[in-house]
Protein backbone atom coordinates (compact mmCIF):
# COMPACT_ATOMS: atom_id res chain seq x y z
CA UNK A 1 0.00 0.00 0.00
CA UNK A 2 0.92 3.83 0.17
CA UNK A 3 0.99 6.20 1.83
CA UNK A 4 -0.47 9.92 1.51
CA UNK A 5 3.37 11.30 1.42
CA UNK A 6 3.63 8.42 -1.29
CA UNK A 7 5.97 6.19 0.16
CA UNK A 8 5.34 2.35 0.22
CA UNK A 9 4.85 0.30 3.03
CA UNK A 10 3.66 -3.53 3.55
CA UNK A 11 0.71 -4.60 4.94
CA UNK A 12 -1.35 -7.51 6.22
CA UNK A 13 -5.04 -8.11 5.61
CA UNK A 14 -7.56 -9.99 8.02
CA UNK A 15 -11.28 -10.08 6.14
CA UNK A 16 -14.42 -10.44 8.28
CA UNK A 17 -17.88 -11.07 7.24
CA UNK A 18 -20.72 -9.44 9.81
CA UNK A 19 -24.24 -10.15 8.78
CA UNK A 20 -26.56 -6.94 9.89
CA UNK A 21 -29.94 -6.59 11.47
CA UNK A 22 -31.93 -6.21 7.87
CA UNK A 23 -29.63 -9.52 7.16
CA UNK A 24 -26.90 -7.48 4.70
CA UNK A 25 -23.38 -8.91 4.92
CA UNK A 26 -20.71 -6.19 4.81
CA UNK A 27 -17.04 -7.02 4.87
CA UNK A 28 -14.61 -5.54 7.19
CA UNK A 29 -10.83 -5.64 6.81
CA UNK A 30 -8.29 -5.11 9.57
CA UNK A 31 -4.66 -3.71 8.17
CA UNK A 32 -1.68 -4.07 10.47
CA UNK A 33 1.18 -2.44 8.70
CA UNK A 34 4.24 -5.24 8.86
CA UNK A 35 7.11 -3.56 7.01
CA UNK A 36 9.54 -3.65 10.04
CA UNK A 37 8.97 -7.46 10.04
CA UNK A 38 9.35 -7.38 6.06
CA UNK A 39 12.25 -5.47 6.33
CA UNK A 40 14.00 -7.97 9.20
CA UNK A 41 13.00 -10.87 6.97
CA UNK A 42 14.29 -9.77 3.83
CA UNK A 43 17.99 -8.68 5.99
CA UNK A 44 17.83 -11.88 7.64
CA UNK A 45 17.16 -13.29 3.79
CA UNK A 46 20.32 -11.20 3.01
CA UNK A 47 22.33 -12.08 5.57
CA UNK A 48 22.08 -15.59 4.85
CA UNK A 49 22.80 -15.49 1.22
CA UNK A 50 25.34 -12.45 0.70
CA UNK A 51 28.82 -10.84 2.79
CA UNK A 52 28.05 -8.79 4.26
CA UNK A 53 31.83 -6.74 3.23
CA UNK A 54 31.48 -6.88 -0.20
CA UNK A 55 28.04 -7.24 -1.05
CA UNK A 56 29.03 -10.57 -3.42
CA UNK A 57 27.21 -14.21 -2.89
CA UNK A 58 28.44 -15.92 -0.50
CA UNK A 59 29.41 -19.72 0.04
CA UNK A 60 25.84 -20.65 0.92
CA UNK A 61 24.33 -19.07 -2.25
CA UNK A 62 27.31 -19.93 -4.52
CA UNK A 63 26.72 -23.84 -3.99
CA UNK A 64 23.27 -23.47 -4.63
CA UNK A 65 24.11 -22.04 -7.85
CA UNK A 66 26.92 -23.89 -8.64
CA UNK A 67 24.13 -26.78 -8.27
CA UNK A 68 21.62 -24.91 -10.54
CA UNK A 69 24.57 -24.42 -12.98
CA UNK A 70 25.68 -28.16 -13.10
CA UNK A 71 21.72 -29.18 -14.21
CA UNK A 72 21.61 -27.29 -16.85
CA UNK A 73 24.99 -28.00 -18.19
CA UNK A 74 24.17 -31.26 -17.72
CA UNK A 75 20.78 -30.92 -19.97
CA UNK A 76 21.84 -28.41 -22.43
CA UNK A 77 25.23 -30.31 -22.78
CA UNK A 78 27.14 -27.16 -22.74
CA UNK A 79 29.85 -26.45 -20.58
CA UNK A 80 30.44 -23.78 -17.46
CA UNK A 81 33.23 -23.20 -14.91
CA UNK A 82 34.03 -21.95 -11.70
CA UNK A 83 37.29 -19.87 -11.02
CA UNK A 84 38.96 -19.44 -7.43
CA UNK A 85 40.62 -16.57 -7.46
CA UNK A 86 43.17 -15.64 -4.21
CA UNK A 87 44.81 -12.33 -3.62
CA UNK A 88 48.51 -12.75 -3.18
CA UNK A 89 50.30 -11.73 -0.54
CA UNK A 90 46.89 -10.45 1.10
CA UNK A 91 48.11 -11.38 4.79
CA UNK A 92 51.12 -9.06 4.67
CA UNK A 93 48.94 -6.68 3.59
CA UNK A 94 47.09 -6.95 7.00
CA UNK A 95 50.37 -7.19 8.54
CA UNK A 96 51.81 -3.87 7.84
CA UNK A 97 49.30 -1.89 7.07
CA UNK A 98 45.81 -3.40 9.11
CA UNK A 99 42.93 -4.60 8.24
CA UNK A 100 40.85 -1.28 7.33
CA UNK A 101 43.28 -1.34 3.99
CA UNK A 102 42.56 -5.23 3.52
CA UNK A 103 38.90 -4.53 3.48
CA UNK A 104 38.99 -1.64 1.19
CA UNK A 105 40.89 -4.14 -0.88
CA UNK A 106 38.81 -6.65 -0.72
CA UNK A 107 35.55 -4.36 -1.53
CA UNK A 108 37.32 -2.59 -4.72
CA UNK A 109 38.45 -6.50 -5.99
CA UNK A 110 34.77 -6.90 -5.57
CA UNK A 111 33.55 -4.15 -7.85
CA UNK A 112 36.58 -5.02 -10.50
CA UNK A 113 35.11 -8.54 -10.25
CA UNK A 114 31.95 -7.35 -10.77
CA UNK A 115 32.74 -5.58 -13.85
CA UNK A 116 33.56 -7.81 -16.07
CA UNK A 117 31.89 -10.69 -15.84
CA UNK A 118 28.49 -11.24 -18.10
CA UNK A 119 24.74 -10.64 -16.45
CA UNK A 120 24.27 -14.67 -16.55
CA UNK A 121 26.94 -15.15 -14.37
CA UNK A 122 27.79 -14.76 -10.56
CA UNK A 123 30.74 -13.91 -8.61
CA UNK A 124 31.04 -14.34 -4.93
CA UNK A 125 33.04 -14.13 -1.83
CA UNK A 126 34.32 -17.70 -0.40
CA UNK A 127 35.85 -16.14 2.65
CA UNK A 128 38.85 -14.54 3.66
CA UNK A 129 40.52 -13.10 0.42
CA UNK A 130 39.30 -15.85 -1.71
CA UNK A 131 36.60 -15.36 -4.61
CA UNK A 132 34.70 -17.42 -6.62
CA UNK A 133 33.56 -16.77 -10.38
CA UNK A 134 30.68 -18.95 -11.50
CA UNK A 135 30.41 -19.09 -15.60
CA UNK A 136 27.42 -20.01 -17.39
CA UNK A 137 26.45 -21.84 -20.61
CA UNK A 138 30.65 -21.02 -22.34
CA UNK A 139 30.40 -23.48 -24.91
CA UNK A 140 29.46 -26.99 -26.03
CA UNK A 141 32.64 -27.72 -27.10
CA UNK A 142 35.01 -28.23 -24.00
CA UNK A 143 38.42 -27.35 -25.57
CA UNK A 144 36.80 -23.85 -26.30
CA UNK A 145 34.98 -23.70 -23.41
CA UNK A 146 38.40 -23.80 -21.40
CA UNK A 147 40.05 -21.33 -23.89
CA UNK A 148 36.72 -18.93 -22.95
CA UNK A 149 37.69 -19.47 -19.08
CA UNK A 150 41.26 -18.78 -20.09
CA UNK A 151 40.45 -15.49 -22.06
CA UNK A 152 38.25 -14.21 -19.06
CA UNK A 153 41.38 -15.54 -16.71
CA UNK A 154 43.89 -12.98 -17.73
CA UNK A 155 41.35 -10.30 -18.34
CA UNK A 156 41.22 -10.21 -14.55
CA UNK A 157 44.96 -10.68 -14.23
CA UNK A 158 45.04 -7.74 -16.61
CA UNK A 159 42.83 -5.60 -14.54
CA UNK A 160 44.01 -6.36 -11.10
CA UNK A 161 47.52 -4.87 -12.29
CA UNK A 162 46.09 -1.61 -12.41
CA UNK A 163 46.68 0.40 -8.85
CA UNK A 164 44.53 -0.20 -6.27
CA UNK A 165 43.97 3.18 -3.85
CA UNK A 166 43.29 2.21 -0.21
CA UNK A 167 43.11 4.75 1.86
CA UNK A 168 45.45 7.12 0.08
CA UNK A 169 48.17 3.72 -0.69
CA UNK A 170 48.85 2.78 -3.77
CA UNK A 171 48.89 -0.58 -4.02
CA UNK A 172 49.97 -2.85 -6.55
CA UNK A 173 47.92 -6.19 -6.44
CA UNK A 174 48.31 -9.96 -8.03
CA UNK A 175 46.28 -12.95 -7.89
CA UNK A 176 46.24 -16.87 -8.37
CA UNK A 177 43.63 -18.48 -10.26
CA UNK A 178 42.41 -22.10 -10.61
CA UNK A 179 39.87 -22.96 -13.06
CA UNK A 180 37.59 -26.23 -13.20
CA UNK A 181 34.67 -26.63 -16.12
CA UNK A 182 31.85 -27.98 -15.41
CA UNK A 183 30.64 -30.79 -16.77
CA UNK A 184 28.15 -33.30 -17.43
CA UNK A 185 27.54 -35.22 -14.00
CA UNK A 186 29.45 -33.10 -11.92
CA UNK A 187 29.43 -32.89 -8.16
CA UNK A 188 29.27 -29.88 -6.05
CA UNK A 189 31.47 -30.30 -3.84
CA UNK A 190 34.27 -32.25 -6.35
CA UNK A 191 33.94 -29.44 -8.30
CA UNK A 192 35.04 -26.90 -5.65
CA UNK A 193 37.74 -29.29 -4.56
CA UNK A 194 38.83 -29.29 -8.40
CA UNK A 195 39.07 -25.56 -8.53
CA UNK A 196 40.31 -25.64 -5.26
CA UNK A 197 43.43 -27.75 -6.41
CA UNK A 198 43.95 -25.76 -9.48
CA UNK A 199 44.57 -22.98 -6.95
CA UNK A 200 47.25 -24.75 -5.18
CA UNK A 201 49.06 -25.91 -7.96
CA UNK A 202 49.14 -22.25 -9.21
CA UNK A 203 50.53 -20.98 -6.09
CA UNK A 204 53.35 -23.50 -6.27
CA UNK A 205 53.93 -22.47 -9.77
CA UNK A 206 54.99 -19.09 -7.85
CA UNK A 207 51.54 -17.23 -7.88
CA UNK A 208 50.33 -14.73 -9.93
CA UNK A 209 49.29 -16.96 -12.62
CA UNK A 210 46.45 -19.75 -13.06
CA UNK A 211 46.45 -23.27 -13.25
CA UNK A 212 43.49 -25.86 -14.86
CA UNK A 213 42.41 -28.68 -13.19
CA UNK A 214 43.57 -32.16 -14.39
CA UNK A 215 42.96 -35.69 -13.33
CA UNK A 216 46.48 -35.82 -12.77
CA UNK A 217 47.10 -33.57 -10.07
CA UNK A 218 43.70 -35.74 -8.11
CA UNK A 219 46.02 -38.53 -8.72
CA UNK A 220 48.79 -36.73 -7.57
CA UNK A 221 46.52 -35.54 -4.40
CA UNK A 222 45.76 -39.19 -3.43
CA UNK A 223 49.22 -40.15 -3.58
CA UNK A 224 49.96 -37.48 -1.22
CA UNK A 225 47.74 -38.58 0.75
CA UNK A 226 48.76 -42.34 1.65
CA UNK A 227 52.21 -39.97 2.11
CA UNK A 228 51.02 -38.17 4.49
CA UNK A 229 49.47 -41.24 7.03
CA UNK A 230 52.63 -43.07 6.76
CA UNK A 231 54.82 -39.82 7.82
CA UNK A 232 53.99 -40.43 11.59
CA UNK A 233 56.21 -43.70 11.07
CA UNK A 234 59.14 -42.05 9.07
CA UNK A 235 60.78 -40.21 12.38
CA UNK A 236 60.09 -43.16 14.33
CA UNK A 237 62.04 -45.52 11.63
CA UNK A 238 64.70 -43.39 11.25
CA UNK A 239 63.79 -43.36 7.71
CA UNK A 240 64.74 -39.28 7.04
CA UNK A 241 67.84 -38.24 5.51
CA UNK A 242 69.74 -35.26 5.18
CA UNK A 243 71.53 -34.91 1.36
CA UNK A 244 73.93 -31.60 1.21
CA UNK A 245 74.17 -29.66 -1.84
CA UNK A 246 77.62 -27.96 -1.62
CA UNK A 247 77.87 -24.13 -2.44
CA UNK A 248 81.01 -22.86 -4.25
CA UNK A 249 82.88 -19.64 -4.77
CA UNK A 250 84.42 -18.24 -8.07
CA UNK A 251 87.01 -20.95 -8.60
CA UNK A 252 84.47 -23.83 -8.22
CA UNK A 253 85.51 -24.61 -5.04
CA UNK A 254 83.06 -25.94 -1.46
CA UNK A 255 82.95 -23.29 0.68
CA UNK A 256 79.68 -24.56 2.50
CA UNK A 257 76.21 -26.62 1.89
CA UNK A 258 72.59 -26.57 2.13
CA UNK A 259 71.16 -29.56 3.94
CA UNK A 260 68.33 -30.79 2.34
CA UNK A 261 66.05 -33.22 3.70
CA UNK A 262 65.06 -36.23 1.69
CA UNK A 263 62.42 -39.62 3.33
CA UNK A 264 63.79 -42.93 2.37
CA UNK A 265 60.47 -44.50 2.07
CA UNK A 266 60.28 -48.16 2.47
CA UNK A 267 58.45 -49.18 -0.41
CA UNK A 268 58.74 -45.77 -2.90
CA UNK A 269 62.42 -44.91 -2.40
CA UNK A 270 63.40 -41.56 -2.05
CA UNK A 271 61.03 -39.00 -1.65
CA UNK A 272 61.42 -35.23 -2.52
CA UNK A 273 60.35 -32.78 -0.04
CA UNK A 274 57.70 -31.54 -2.02
CA UNK A 275 55.54 -34.51 -1.73
CA UNK A 276 55.58 -34.13 1.85
CA UNK A 277 56.83 -31.42 3.13
CA UNK A 278 53.79 -29.30 2.81
CA UNK A 279 51.12 -31.85 4.62
CA UNK A 280 53.96 -31.68 7.66
CA UNK A 281 53.68 -27.79 7.20
CA UNK A 282 49.66 -28.76 7.87
CA UNK A 283 49.47 -31.08 10.25
CA UNK A 284 52.39 -29.81 12.72
CA UNK A 285 54.49 -32.69 12.40
CA UNK A 286 57.27 -29.46 10.39
CA UNK A 287 58.39 -29.27 14.31
CA UNK A 288 59.56 -32.16 15.27
CA UNK A 289 61.16 -32.90 10.94
CA UNK A 290 62.72 -29.49 11.35
CA UNK A 291 64.28 -30.05 15.35
CA UNK A 292 65.72 -33.56 13.70
CA UNK A 293 67.26 -31.57 10.54
CA UNK A 294 69.16 -28.80 13.42
CA UNK A 295 70.35 -31.74 14.89
CA UNK A 296 71.57 -33.83 12.22
CA UNK A 297 72.81 -30.52 10.87
CA UNK A 298 74.95 -29.99 13.99
CA UNK A 299 76.44 -33.57 14.13
CA UNK A 300 77.50 -33.34 10.84
CA UNK A 301 79.48 -30.07 11.53
CA UNK A 302 80.73 -31.36 14.93
CA UNK A 303 82.36 -34.41 12.98
CA UNK A 304 83.68 -32.20 10.31
CA UNK A 305 85.77 -30.05 12.84
CA UNK A 306 88.65 -32.37 12.54
CA UNK A 307 88.44 -32.78 8.97
CA UNK A 308 91.39 -31.12 6.72
CA UNK A 309 89.03 -29.64 4.35
CA UNK A 310 85.61 -29.37 5.51
CA UNK A 311 86.63 -27.79 8.76
CA UNK A 312 85.92 -24.54 7.58
CA UNK A 313 82.69 -25.22 5.70
CA UNK A 314 79.42 -23.74 7.01
CA UNK A 315 75.94 -25.39 6.69
CA UNK A 316 72.61 -23.95 6.09
CA UNK A 317 69.58 -25.04 7.11
CA UNK A 318 65.98 -24.34 6.23
CA UNK A 319 63.76 -22.44 8.65
CA UNK A 320 59.62 -23.18 8.48
CA UNK A 321 57.86 -20.27 9.30
CA UNK A 322 56.17 -22.57 12.36
CA UNK A 323 59.58 -23.47 13.58
CA UNK A 324 60.41 -19.76 13.73
CA UNK A 325 57.45 -18.69 15.40
CA UNK A 326 57.56 -20.79 18.47
CA UNK A 327 58.19 -18.77 21.19
CA UNK A 328 60.74 -20.61 22.44
CA UNK A 329 62.52 -21.02 19.21
CA UNK A 330 66.01 -19.06 20.32
CA UNK A 331 66.18 -21.12 23.44
CA UNK A 332 66.09 -24.42 21.35
CA UNK A 333 68.61 -23.59 19.22
CA UNK A 334 70.95 -21.93 21.97
CA UNK A 335 70.78 -25.85 23.57
CA UNK A 336 70.90 -27.53 20.42
CA UNK A 337 74.40 -25.47 19.46
CA UNK A 338 75.91 -25.77 23.46
CA UNK A 339 74.79 -29.02 23.20
CA UNK A 340 77.27 -30.54 20.41
CA UNK A 341 79.29 -27.74 21.16
CA UNK A 342 79.98 -26.33 17.27
CA UNK A 343 81.38 -23.33 16.20
CA UNK A 344 77.90 -21.61 15.80
CA UNK A 345 79.24 -19.09 12.94
CA UNK A 346 78.97 -22.09 10.54
CA UNK A 347 75.37 -22.42 11.46
CA UNK A 348 72.92 -20.96 8.58
CA UNK A 349 69.65 -20.82 8.70
CA UNK A 350 68.01 -19.89 5.46
CA UNK A 351 64.93 -17.71 5.84
CA UNK A 352 62.37 -17.05 3.20
CA UNK A 353 60.92 -13.51 2.46
CA UNK A 354 57.22 -14.42 3.24
CA UNK A 355 58.63 -15.88 6.76
CA UNK A 356 60.57 -12.74 7.55
CA UNK A 357 57.98 -10.39 6.55
CA UNK A 358 54.97 -12.21 7.92
CA UNK A 359 55.58 -10.66 11.71
CA UNK A 360 58.38 -8.38 10.81
CA UNK A 361 58.75 -7.12 14.25
CA UNK A 362 59.17 -10.68 16.10
CA UNK A 363 61.41 -11.52 13.06
CA UNK A 364 64.42 -8.95 13.43
CA UNK A 365 63.99 -9.46 17.23
CA UNK A 366 64.56 -13.04 16.94
CA UNK A 367 67.33 -12.66 14.08
CA UNK A 368 68.95 -10.42 16.30
CA UNK A 369 68.59 -12.77 19.42
CA UNK A 370 70.16 -15.57 17.23
CA UNK A 371 73.04 -13.17 15.40
CA UNK A 372 74.49 -12.63 19.42
CA UNK A 373 74.77 -16.55 19.40
CA UNK A 374 77.20 -16.14 16.48
CA UNK A 375 74.58 -17.76 13.79
CA UNK A 376 74.69 -16.22 10.53
CA UNK A 377 71.61 -15.73 8.01
CA UNK A 378 70.36 -16.09 4.17
CA UNK A 379 67.25 -14.69 2.94
CA UNK A 380 66.05 -17.69 0.80
CA UNK A 381 64.04 -17.20 -2.67
CA UNK A 382 64.78 -13.39 -2.58
CA UNK A 383 62.83 -11.32 -4.80
CA UNK A 384 60.04 -13.25 -5.00
CA UNK A 385 58.20 -11.85 -2.03
CA UNK A 386 56.36 -8.36 -1.11
CA UNK A 387 57.46 -4.82 -0.04
CA UNK A 388 60.69 -6.36 1.15
CA UNK A 389 63.14 -3.47 0.89
CA UNK A 390 61.44 -1.31 3.03
CA UNK A 391 62.65 -3.88 5.70
CA UNK A 392 65.92 -4.87 4.05
CA UNK A 393 68.21 -2.75 5.52
CA UNK A 394 66.94 -2.99 8.94
CA UNK A 395 67.31 -7.21 8.59
CA UNK A 396 70.32 -8.96 10.34
CA UNK A 397 71.59 -10.84 7.08
CA UNK A 398 74.31 -12.17 5.65
CA UNK A 399 73.28 -13.32 2.23
CA UNK A 400 70.61 -12.83 -0.42
CA UNK A 401 69.60 -16.04 -2.01
CA UNK A 402 68.79 -15.16 -6.11
CA UNK A 403 66.35 -17.51 -6.45
CA UNK A 404 66.13 -20.24 -9.56
CA UNK A 405 62.71 -18.53 -11.02
CA UNK A 406 64.90 -15.69 -12.11
CA UNK A 407 68.46 -17.61 -12.99
CA UNK A 408 66.64 -19.87 -15.09
CA UNK A 409 66.20 -16.71 -17.26
CA UNK A 410 69.55 -15.57 -17.50
CA UNK A 411 70.95 -13.88 -19.48
CA UNK A 412 68.00 -13.48 -22.14
CA UNK A 413 65.12 -12.59 -20.93
CA UNK A 414 65.63 -8.92 -19.88
CA UNK A 415 63.03 -8.74 -16.19
CA UNK A 416 65.08 -10.97 -15.02
CA UNK A 417 68.11 -9.83 -16.17
CA UNK A 418 67.59 -6.14 -14.49
CA UNK A 419 66.12 -8.34 -11.14
CA UNK A 420 69.07 -10.46 -11.36
CA UNK A 421 71.83 -7.22 -11.82
CA UNK A 422 69.96 -5.27 -9.05
CA UNK A 423 69.94 -8.08 -6.50
CA UNK A 424 73.22 -8.20 -7.10
CA UNK A 425 73.94 -4.26 -6.69
CA UNK A 426 71.69 -4.15 -3.41
CA UNK A 427 73.69 -7.00 -1.98
CA UNK A 428 76.76 -5.27 -2.68
CA UNK A 429 75.97 -2.11 -1.38
CA UNK A 430 74.36 -3.74 1.73
CA UNK A 431 77.58 -5.79 2.99
CA UNK A 432 75.91 -9.02 2.23
CA UNK A 433 77.24 -12.21 0.16
CA UNK A 434 74.59 -13.02 -2.97
CA UNK A 435 74.91 -16.94 -3.62
CA UNK A 436 72.91 -17.96 -6.79
CA UNK A 437 70.61 -21.13 -6.41
CA UNK A 438 70.02 -23.26 -9.28
CA UNK A 439 72.96 -22.34 -11.75
CA UNK A 440 72.72 -24.77 -14.35
CA UNK A 441 75.11 -23.42 -17.12
CA UNK A 442 78.24 -21.93 -17.94
CA UNK A 443 76.41 -19.07 -19.69
CA UNK A 444 74.46 -18.33 -16.02
CA UNK A 445 77.53 -18.61 -14.31
CA UNK A 446 79.33 -16.06 -16.48
CA UNK A 447 76.23 -13.94 -16.15
CA UNK A 448 76.12 -13.55 -12.74
CA UNK A 449 79.90 -13.16 -12.45
CA UNK A 450 80.11 -10.67 -14.77
CA UNK A 451 77.75 -8.47 -12.49
CA UNK A 452 79.60 -9.48 -9.41
CA UNK A 453 77.84 -12.61 -7.91
CA UNK A 454 80.65 -14.84 -6.96
CA UNK A 455 79.09 -17.50 -4.81
CA UNK A 456 76.87 -20.27 -6.67
CA UNK A 457 74.74 -22.97 -5.76
CA UNK A 458 73.33 -25.80 -8.49
CA UNK A 459 73.62 -28.55 -10.95
CA UNK A 460 76.36 -26.94 -12.79
CA UNK A 461 78.91 -28.17 -9.72
CA UNK A 462 76.96 -30.62 -8.16
CA UNK A 463 72.89 -31.96 -7.41
CA UNK A 464 72.36 -32.57 -3.70
CA UNK A 465 74.64 -35.41 -2.54
CA UNK A 466 74.07 -38.13 0.27
CA UNK A 467 76.74 -37.37 2.93
CA UNK A 468 79.13 -40.48 1.26
CA UNK A 469 79.27 -39.06 -1.92
CA UNK A 470 79.41 -35.68 -1.15
CA UNK A 471 82.62 -36.72 1.43
CA UNK A 472 83.81 -38.51 -1.71
CA UNK A 473 83.47 -35.53 -3.95
CA UNK A 474 85.48 -33.15 -1.10
CA UNK A 475 88.20 -35.86 -1.18
CA UNK A 476 88.55 -35.49 -4.68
Amino acid sequence: MVHGDGTVFWVHLDSNVSVSSNDEKLLFFTITDITQERKSRDTIQYLADYDTLTGLANRHLLKDRIKQAITASTRSKIFGAIIFVDIDHFKTLNDIHGHSFGDVLLVEIALRLRANIRESDTVGRQGGDEFILLLNNLSPDISEAAIMALHLSEKLQTEMAVPFDLNGLEYHCKISMGIALIENGANVDELLQHADIALYQAKEAGRNTLRFFDPAMQEALNLQVTLESELSDALKHDELRLYYQPQVNVEGKIIGVEALIRWQHPQRGIVVPNDFIPFCEINGMILPIGNWVLHTACVQLKKWEQHPTACNFYVAVNVSAKQFRQPDYVSLVKTTIDHYQINPSLLKLELTESLILDNIVDTIQKMHELKRLGITFSMDDFGTGYSSLAYLAKLPLDQLKIDKSFVDNVPGARSDEMITRTIITMGIELEMNVIAEGVETQIQKDFLLKHGCTTYQGYLFSRPLPIEQLEELMNS
